[in-house]
């Protein structure tokens, strides 16, 4: 016979846990050790230099699909698409970025209050600016995030960290750089019809 205790553990076994709380078992802005042949110093380093450009890039993303949203004008059609295309390559870089620090031993930026804190890019007004001043305030973020990784490229390479430096230049700086490029070339004053 069942004792009181068991019925009521396996009728309520399907049932969620809910409001858990758990302890902490890693703290933001430490590694654990992992067997990746680096020192803890040097994947410190790393961490918390991929954890700002971590932030940064996922600001990025959320700028390309504000303005994505608030396209205007002209150019309306062109502008959406390639702006979503550019978030949804962003959103991959994301992903990459975050899986380096794991890979570290490091903790992943995830909440989007502690991104906001660690970001270095401006905040943008919460109304529709006119779209030059839309696409000129994303090129202003890759150049930040592409400043910050050309040095960080260059620290993490002097510390013999190969597969940050490659996922700073081979991904992050090359997919930074050829967005910028698709968007600078819509600021070019050129008409689209001569009158």
């Amino acid at each position: 016979m069942k004792s009181a205790n068991q019925t009521r553990s396996t009728s309520n076994g399907s049932q969620p846990w809910l409001h858990q709380q758990g302890e902490i078992i890693q703290e933001f802005g430490t590694v654990k050790q992992f067997p990746v042949a680096l020192t803890a110093d040097t994947r410190l380093y790393s961490s918390q230099r991929l954890n700002r450009v971590l932030a940064d890039t996922r600001i990025l993303h959320d700028l390309y699909k504000k303005y994505h949203w608030l396209m205007r004008g002209a150019t309306f059609y062109q502008l959406h698409l390639l702006l979503d295309k550019h978030a949804d390559e962003q959103l991959e870089l994301v992903d990459d970025i975050a899986e380096r620090v794991q890979t570290l031993g490091g903790v992943a930026v995830g909440d989007p209050r502690h991104v906001a804190e660690i970001t270095s890019i401006p905040r943008p007004p919460d109304g529709v600016e006119e779209v030059p001043a839309m696409l000129s305030r994303l090129l202003e973020a890759h150049e930040m995030i592409l400043t910050d990784c050309h040095d960080a490229a260059a620290r993490t390479q002097e510390q013999g960290d190969d597969g940050t430096n490659d996922l700073l230049v081979s991904d992050v700086i090359r997919k930074n750089e050829l967005q910028s490029w698709f968007l600078a070339e819509h600021l070019v004053d050129t008409p689209l019809v001569r009158v």
